[in-house]
């Protein structure tokens, strides 16, 4: 961006967004599980801006309290109690914008306008403003772009008061401009609200700039998706859409092969290694980090997790606030709770699930068990149908399992109980005590017997009718 004058933003945040039927203040609908006023703050640091203006009014407190303003960005709150239109909302932030600024108006609901093209719509703003505007195949909408006959931009007409050959045109107006401060506060003081609404709004100032002889300049934008708002369901799903082919596009750029770019979903940060490869249906939430050769199947759901070099998440897992190490194997069907440590070349295999426990090289926990707040050494086995009873009603309690231990299936370890080096646990066993090392240990409730002429009970039939 290339202008001596500093730029401030104002955010226009204070509609209630009937058509989304929900009591939630729209900017505050999600896209890529983060609210839309938290990407368009985002875009505004990116531009450096000396001053960021948000416009809050329904829910205002709300936006005010949940958007998460990002480091470095200074956010001055201004209150539209009525809602009068976009001068009027733009006219209330004003005060706090010196003469001498470039004053960007974004929306709270356009979410993914890209800061390379509002800085282009910034540097193309002097002497007298600019606005951004896009072609589209079907304009149908929205207010067009009126030029005179020497191609300036003369003003903006909305599509319910234009005449047939102004609907023609495919050229239309985004919502999105900038203009010096100066300028505007001249002409928001002379927009007036004679219209079907009696609302004051903003695209009246482009015909006040053009009778002055001061045309605004246009910048069009090539991709429409840009400067898509959300109104609705079905444009929150467009622009999930859309952001989501964004983080595919780049991270395909970045050498990750998506097996279906179309069926990923992103929503927090990915930092992946060479030749990792994700297939369909993946969500990727939070803070995800995935080393050289990770392969992660379909189905699966990896949150605030550490996936360490060549392993393999199997699918229909999932992983949330877990280490995994280099080389290990998990699901498919597993589930790793927070707290879970997976050392190199461990295995966690199907409906086992893990919370708060570290399982040691090598170890493995192949079938239908729980492993909760526990430390698992080195190459130990848990045979099918495990249980670390870890919790009394009251309070959680740690299982011990030493390296090398066999664990036999259908095993309930009582905690707080250790089990020793190398031993061994007899499948179907109760442990309540601590097992040495070495040794095999058996807690079953009664010796095994047989009962001859045993009858197995049979369902009992219905009585015939007597009628």
């Amino acid at each position: 961006m290339t202008t001596d004058s500093p730029l401030h933003i104002v955010v226009l945040a204070a509609g209630k967004g009937t058509r989304m039927h929900s009591a939630l203040p729209k900017v505050l609908h999600r896209v890529g599980a983060r609210p839309l006023i938290d990407h368009v703050l985002d875009t505004a640091r990116a531009l450096d801006a000396a001053g960021c203006h948000v416009v809050i009014g329904h829910g205002g407190e709300q936006v005010r309290d949940q958007a998460a303003v990002p480091e470095g960005l200074t956010v001055h709150w201004a209150h539209q109690p009525e809602q009068l239109g976009t001068a009027h909302a733009v006219d209330r932030a004003m005060p706090a914008i010196p003469d001498d600024a470039l004053v960007l108006v974004m929306y709270g609901d356009v979410p993914l306008v890209r800061a390379d093209t509002l800085s282009r719509l910034a540097t193309a703003a002097a002497p007298d403003g600019a606005v951004l505007g896009t072609v589209l195949a079907d304009p149908t909408g929205y207010g067009r772009l009126l030029r005179d006959a020497g191609g300036r931009l003369a003003a903006i007409v909305e599509e319910k008061e234009a005449d047939d050959e102004q609907r023609a045109v495919r050229e239309v107006n985004t919502g999105l401009l900038c203009v010096p401060a100066a300028a505007l506060r001249g002409w928001l003081a002379r927009i007036g609200n004679d219209n079907a609404k009696g609302e004051y709004y903003l695209t009246d100032l482009v015909a006040l700039a053009a009778a002055d002889g001061r045309p605004l300049a246009v910048i069009d934008v090539d991709d429409p998706t840009e400067v898509e708002g959300v109104n609705d369901r079905a444009q929150l799903a467009r622009a999930e859409r859309t952001l989501q082919r964004r983080c595919a596009a780049a991270l395909l750029a970045r050498g990750v092969t998506l097996l279906d770019p179309e069926r990923f979903d992103l929503r927090g940060s990915l930092e992946a290694g060479r030749d990792v490869v994700i297939d369909a249906d993946v969500i990727i939430e939070g803070d995800v980090v995935l080393g050289d050769g990770v392969h992660v199947e379909a189905f699966c759901l990896l949150r605030d997790s550490d996936v360490g070099a060549g392993s393999r998440i199997a699918a229909h897992s999932m992983l949330e606030g877990a280490t995994v190490g280099s080389g290990c194997a998990i699901g498919p069907f597993a589930r790793l709770r927070p707290g879970t440590v997976c050392e190199a070349g461990s295995r966690v295999g199907n409906f086992v699930e893990i919370k708060n426990s570290r399982l040691g090289a090598g170890a493995k926990a192949n079938h239908l068990s729980y492993v909760g707040d526990a430390t698992v050494g080195d190459a130990v086995n848990i045979g099918a149908g495990t249980i670390t009873c870890n919790y009394d009603g009251a309070s959680k309690h740690h299982t011990d399992i030493g390296e090398g231990a066999f664990i036999g299936s259908n095993t309930a370890l009582v905690a707080p109980v250790r089990v020793g080096r190398n031993a061994t646990i007899a499948a179907g066993s109760v442990i309540t005590r601590d097992a040495p090392d070495d040794a095999l240990t058996l807690a079953r409730a009664r010796e095994q017997k047989s009962v001859a002429g045993w009858k197995r009970p049979k369902k009992k039939t219905a009585a015939p009718d007597a009628g």
